[in-house]
């Protein structure tokens, strides 16, 4: 018996090149008039991302409800050669999730819910389109901790997360996306959808298939459902925002930190003074918690799994380094409310977007040379672009630095010459264009500063398998 599908797949075959409206005729007869949208019916959030990039109406946006509608869609647009751009929470910084003139957008919107928490296992198995801080919530009832954590918390989407393998605050104690991953359920272009849930730790059967479509961002194939690794709680969290004098006393703290506590360092963020000014003015109190500036400042969060602990050793590490010179300052929070006011200096980067024309850089470079390549960078923008506006912060524990220009500061500068001034700074250091955003559609040219031809075309190699009619998410990555 031939199923529907099948019958749907082999006449759009007959006609690879057919116009979209015909592929949105069978889709919408597949799928059902609930779970696509056309013309006005697609609102702005489908048209951009946090970049605020030109926004497109894509064709036409489906809203499947499950994994079956999915491989359906995709296997419609696969035998028309149709593009497909899967979206998530729409929360990311490289416009990954943008789609072009003519591409058909895929929302996970409707794939939400925590299907099932595994105390034995420690594991949770959520659907993609549940948001970060749903899954971190039911995760929190259960007893446990979803160790991932970002400031689009609230929006972005675990398919998301894991489609671009999200660092965050927490990398440095629990590692990136990548690293709370047992198993996958990915639809790959042909519908196929591919299956393999594993809530085990050690599962040595061949490749590692999972680890290929973590950080694809949506290129390889669509993630439907993952399991997730859940960690005991951290009972006992201690903040603290410290002064320093210099880059190499943070990196100076950071180790201290690190063989006093371990992986007890949850975070240990950087932040130059033009951008903790700007994250200081936009805090109720709208004034810094020291009485006078410094040249450097850094966020630290010790959390460990002693409910007793009252923080008297942590506090006591940074007494040391007051007095061996290491730190200037220190502000420790008595209070979650006060630890929540000093986090929201670091987390003023949810602004940037209305506040100014940001040109983001998400860039690695190793510890001891960032200290380097930001003031480097600094002059060579200042020297370029006298009255720039820019921004240094970053989460130095895992080499991640942004740097955020105000395309305002530089008016009539095209966003890519700016870009392209910076990468070439960072191409003599062997970085990354990438930390922790993606390459999405903004970062593509730049791919040759981080990675060789021969790299390149190993990737290359990857999709073709993978997505031979080259239907996901064209136009970025590679």
């Amino acid at each position: 018996m031939v199923s529907k599908q099948q019958t749907d797949t082999e006449a759009l075959a007959e006609s690879a090149t057919q116009p979209v409206s015909r592929t949105i005729a069978a889709l919408r007869d597949a799928l059902g008039d609930d779970a696509i949208r056309t013309g006005d019916a697609i609102g702005a959030r489908s048209m951009t991302d946090y970049t605020r990039h030109a926004p497109m109406r894509p064709a036409a946006l489906l809203l499947p409800r499950t994994t079956q509608q999915v491989a359906l869609a995709l296997a419609i647009c696969n035998a028309a050669r149709q593009p497909v751009v899967p979206q998530g929470g729409m929360t990311g910084l490289a416009g990954g999730a943008i789609p072009r003139e003519g591409d058909i957008a895929l929302s996970l919107d409707r794939l939400v819910g925590i299907e099932e928490i595994d105390t034995a296992a420690a594991t949770m198995t959520v659907l993609a389109g549940t948001t970060l801080q749903a899954a971190q919530d039911a995760a929190a009832e259960a007893g446990f901790e979803l160790a991932l954590d970002l400031g689009a918390r609230g929006s972005c989407q675990i398919g998301g997360n894991l489609a671009t393998n999200a660092g965050g605050n927490r990398v440095i104690q629990s590692g990136t996306a990548r690293d709370q991953v047992l198993g996958l359920e990915v639809v790959l272009a042909s519908g196929t959808v591919l299956s393999s849930l594993n809530k085990m730790v050690k599962n040595n059967t061949g490749y590692d298939l999972k680890q290929l479509f973590i950080g694809s961002e949506g290129t390889l194939g669509v993630i439907t459902r993952a399991v997730l690794r859940l960690h005991p709680p951290r009972a006992a969290r201690h903040t603290a925002l410290v002064a320093l004098d210099s880059y190499d006393a943070a990196v100076q703290l950071l180790r201290a930190l690190g063989a006093r506590f371990g992986n007890d360092i949850g975070a240990f963020e950087i932040m130059w003074p033009d951008f903790f000014d700007f994250g200081v003015a936009l805090t109720s109190a709208g004034r810094s918690p020291f009485e006078r500036a410094h040249p450097l400042y850094a966020l630290i969060e010790h959390a460990g799994f002693d409910a007793d602990d009252t923080g008297e050793r942590f506090a006591a590490l940074l007494a040391q380094a007051f007095d061996s010179g290491t730190i200037r300052d220190a502000v420790v929070a008595q209070t979650v409310a006060d630890a929540r006011g000093l986090w929201a200096i670091r987390e003023c980067t949810a602004e940037f977007p209305s506040r100014m024309d940001p040109i983001n850089f998400d860039v690695s470079v190793p510890i001891g040379a960032i200290g380097r390549f930001t003031d480097e960078c600094r002059a060579a923008l200042d020297a370029r672009w006298p009255g720039n506006r820019s921004y240094f912060f970053g989460h130095v524990g895992d080499s991640n630095l942004h740097v955020t220009v105000d395309g305002h500061s530089v008016p009539g500068v095209p966003h890519d010459d700016v870009y392209t001034f910076v990468y070439e700074l960072l191409a003599p250091y062997k970085g990354s264009v990438s930390a922790e955003h993606g390459i999405g559609l903004l970062k593509r040219q730049y791919m040759p500063v981080s990675r060789s031809l021969d790299e390149l075309a190993a990737m290359a190699a990857i999709k073709q398998a993978f997505d031979p009619n080259h239907i996901l998410n064209p136009g970025k990555v590679l």
